[in-house]
């Protein structure tokens, strides 16, 4: 089964940006759609954006919308998410997250594939 890497984590100010990236271990079809989740402590698992393998239609949260930009690398089988003007309730434990297919790509249990997560801390 295809494993998930996550990299990029970190503490930032709030304003601050980071670049989150997802590596797969193998290009399969189980990767075709990515997303990225977040858990903030105490709080449920919440959806931040996805994407399908041609990238031509990529959702993002309202929290996040405008400020965050996910992308794909073909070359490298990764997706990264740029995350522009952060806020302190952007801090939480991001996760790379991929499966075949989806119904509806906002719901985590659509998911097969999980990475372990990195953690982003945003200052005030």
């Amino acid at each position: 089964q295809v494993q998930l890497v996550e990299s990029g984590g970190g503490f930032v100010r709030a304003g601050g940006s980071l670049r989150l990236s997802c590596i797969a271990s193998v290009r399969t079809s189980e990767t075709d759609t990515t997303a990225w989740f977040r858990q903030a402590p105490g709080k449920e698992r919440e959806f931040v954006a996805a994407t399908t393998w041609s990238v031509v239609d990529t959702v993002y949260s309202d929290s996040v919308k405008g400020r965050f930009l996910m992308s794909r690398d073909y070359g490298m089988n990764a997706v990264h998410l740029q995350m522009n003007n952060l806020k302190p309730e952007d801090t939480a434990v991001y996760y790379c997250a991929a499966a075949p297919f989806t119904r509806d790509r906002h719901q985590a249990n659509e998911y097969v594939v999980w990475g372990r997560g990195t953690q982003v801390t945003v200052s005030s």
